[in-house]
Formats: structure tokens, sequence, C-alpha cells
């Protein structure tokens, strides 16, 4: 028999709300959702998008304050992005660069290099964010086995950092409860305090020494598993996980010193803070520093379509172009000519309309409107930079006292999740380290966007500090 398929020729678009829950609730299987949820909560359903905001199967608009999951940097509803892709799709959908190349793969590598910091010029195309980073370890391991260390291939990373969910990202990701389930995972992954402040893992220091400390944790950690074991050491800019810990002055200038003076990999993982969130093309710039390696994605296609890149230094490629070498690694669908066609459109509006540029003039207006909600008792601290920022939440903002497991359960599955969407804002609230919530919009959103985040920031902020003080 031939391949067939029944087909629902009604028009899916209609459906009405119960329908979608119904089909959604029996059929589809969400990331990171407690699925059993849906035996009596309805599952909400998005249709469409607009500059800031979404709308859902009834109409309701909701403003996107996480820009997807940091990716929507242009915003929702890009014509130009749609033709992008509408246009490849005619002229080539789909074709690998397994030995071959195709157009918007080679122009799109070009177009990175010439954005990159230092000499970073050579561009492995993925799919997401995850396998980026598995890349990046998978490259790093195959460059000392190339150049006479074969004993180079574990990683440091910071606890609480979050790096992907592929078995070598995840080795590399310092969230416990995500890592147990999957044990054992990839062996040579190692975990070193990170740069909260405002829970710094050593009390009573100058940002300085803060810095300097965190830093020489790192080298602790390189002379512990031995220097020539360790290939290199994974850092976000601005960490995510946990709540937008910026690094302390002179923390990266610090580090590179260190993986220099041990011939270890710096690979800044920039899935999240490349391409303008942080008010630059790439976050390392933002602090200063050039790593070896890259890790992107999200922002690069404005999440119109998956794609990542981890961009290379020149010095980590002479080995890979020796006669006869080549990294035993690919990706069915990285370079995706599609792909790569919306990114070279996306990086084309990031420069038109200079976006980078717009969250600079109003990083400051964002930071003062989020620090003015310190006057309500459960906030306990506000950091970010650029259009990347957290709010800490509190029992008690003299002391830091935290929630009990009970009382973060309900503040924020219970109460803040449903309550802010049910205002009409979308951001996310997150109990990986202390509760705190994440609010990170498009790279276009300016005053308006800000005055709508307040108003509904506050308001929902007041009302869980009057049900759990």
């Amino acid at each position: 028999m031939g391949c067939q398929i029944a087909m629902n020729t009604t028009n899916t678009p209609g459906r009405s709300r119960a329908e979608l829950h119904e089909l959604g609730s029996r059929h589809l299987w969400m990331h990171f959702t407690q699925m059993g949820n849906y035996a009596t909560e309805e599952m909400r359903v998005i249709s469409r998008g607009e500059g800031c905001y979404l709308f859902d199967t009834e109409g309701k608009r909701y403003l996107d304050g996480l820009s997807g999951l940091f990716v929507v940097q242009a915003g929702h509803g890009r014509t130009e992005l749609a033709e992008a892709a509408r246009e490849q799709s005619e002229k080539l959908a789909y074709f690998p660069i397994w030995g071959y190349a195709h157009e918007p793969a080679i122009e799109l590598a070009a177009q990175l290099a010439s954005l990159s910091p230092g000499d970073l010029n050579r561009v492995f195309f993925t799919a997401s964010g995850s396998e980026a980073v598995e890349t990046a370890w998978k490259i790093a391991r195959q460059y000392f086995a190339a150049i006479g260390e074969p004993g180079r291939y574990k990683v440091i990373s910071r606890d609480v950092a979050y790096h992907g969910t592929t078995m070598g990202a995840l080795s590399i990701t310092g969230l416990p409860s995500l890592r147990q389930p999957f044990e054992p995972l990839v062996p040579g992954a190692r975990h070193v305090p990170n740069t909260n402040a405002y829970r710094p893992w050593i009390e009573g220091l100058s940002p300085e020494r803060f810095a300097e400390e965190s830093a020489l944790a790192i080298e602790r950690a390189i002379l512990s598993e031995g220097p020539t074991s360790v290939a290199a050491v994974f850092l976000e800019p601005l960490q995510n996980a946990g709540g937008c810990f910026v690094p302390p002055p002179g923390y990266f200038t610090l580090v590179r010193e260190i993986c220099d003076k041990y011939g270890v990999l710096l690979v800044s993982d920039e899935v999240i803070c490349a391409y303008g969130r942080l008010g630059h093309m790439f976050g390392s710039a933002r602090y200063g520093y050039v790593p070896d390696i890259i890790t992107s994605a999200k922002g690069l296609t404005s999440g119109y379509s998956p794609l990542g890149a981890v961009l290379v230094s020149d010095r980590m490629m002479e080995p890979f172009l020796k006669p006869g070498a080549a990294f035993a690694h690919g990706i069915t669908f990285g370079g995706h000519p599609v792909s790569c066609a919306v990114a070279l459109a996306n990086l084309a509006i990031l420069e038109n309309e200079d976006l980078c540029g717009n969250v600079l003039a109003h990083e400051g207006q964002f930071q003062n409107m989020l620090k003015s909600l310190l006057d309500i008792p459960i906030v306990g601290d506000v950091r970010g930079d650029g259009y990347f920022w957290a709010i800490e939440l509190v029992r008690d903002q003299q002391t830091k006292a935290e929630f009990s497991s009970a009382e973060t359960e309900h503040l924020i599955r219970g109460f803040l999740s449903p309550r802010l969407f049910e205002e009409g804002l979308i951001c996310r609230t997150d109990d990986r380290g202390e509760p705190v919530i994440q609010l990170s919009p498009p790279l276009i959103a300016g005053p308006a966007e800000f005055e709508y985040i307040e108003r509904v920031l506050r308001s929902v902020l007041t009302a869980a500090a009057e049900q759990l003080l």
C-alpha cells in the first residue's frame, strides 16, 4: 500500500478554544511542562504576533516580555523575514552543507565573521543552541587531540548556569534538578561558583575582590582537575539561570588571563546574549573580552527559522585544514538554506534599524522602571543589562530571607505565572535558583512597552505580597 494519511480538511485555524485544548492535551507534549495540569487547566494557545505583542485564539492581546524565549529580537510579524524565507524556499528549500555548500550559508558565515570579535572567522552551523554548545565541546576535544594533547577533554562551567539539554550540553549545565534525571552524563564537567552578587558565595568583598575570587575559583578548578586535562571554560556573558547574574568588573579580563595561562579555551555561550540582547552584536563585547569560541542561536533569526552558529578562531581551525583532516561531526539541518536566508535578512534589520542602539538608548529607562518596583515588599533585587533583566523575590527585603519550597511553588506556579498571563504580560517566572521574574522584550521595545510592563508587574506583585506577607 502507498503512504495513506487521513487529512483533516476543516479549516484548523477556525477550531474553537475547546477543540484546540482537547487536541493539544491529548497529543502535544510540550517542553519543560507539567502535562498533567491540563487535565484540569485550559491549554493556552497563541495564534499570531505583531511587533512586541501576541494574540491568542480569542483575540486577547499580550505583551511579549520575553521575546518568545529570548529570541524575537526584531519583533513579531516582520514580513521581510517571511519574504526572505519564501524566496529562498522557492529557489532552494534544502541542501546539506556536507561536502557541498550553498550561497546562503556562505554569505551568512562571511557576515558573521565580519561582525565577530578578534579572529573568530570560521562558522559551524547548527539548528539550535544546545547543539551549538554540544558542537563547541566536540570541537575543543578534537582540536586538542589533533595538536597532540588528547588528554584535554574536561570542561568547567558555573553553578546554576544553563547551557542546553543535549547530553553534552546538559553535562555542562550547572542545574542539578535538570541533570539528575539523565545521569550518568558525559564525564568531565566541573562546576564552580557563579557571580551572583546579591547572594555572593563569599560575603563582604568589594565588587573588584569578588571578581577576583570568582575568577580564581576557575583557576583552582583547573589546577584541581589537572591543567593538561582541561579543554575549555564555558561561560555566558550574563548568566541566565538564577536570574541574570551580571559579571563583576574585571571578571572576564581575569578569566581570559587564567585560560591563556593554562592553555584552556574560553567559550562564550551567547545563545541568549548575542545579536543585540545586551546592546552589542555579541555579549562578549559588552564586557570587553575576546573568547576562542562563541556559541549562538535564538536571536540570529529572530526565531523565524531555527538556526545556531558556532564561531571559532582561525587558530583553532588550523588543524582541521591539514590534508585528510575533518571534523567528525555534522547536523542534517545545520546551515539550512532557508534559515540562513532568514538570518541574513534579520541581521540587515538589526543594522538598518540600529536595534543595538535602541537597546543602549533605552536600557537605563528600562532599568529605572524595574527598580521602581523595589518599593514592593517582596521585590529583593533587580539586576541585568541591556534588554535582559531579572527581579528576585524574597520574604524579607532587609534580611534577604527566602521563601519556603511550598511558598515558592505557590508563588511561581500557583499565582504569578497564571496571573501575569491573565493580565496580558508574558514573561518568565523561574525558580531554578531563587524565585525570579525575567524580562527580555523584543529589541524594538521602548517607553510604551516599559509602561505596560510596569503597570502589570506592580499590580500583580503587590497582590502577591498581600497574599504572602
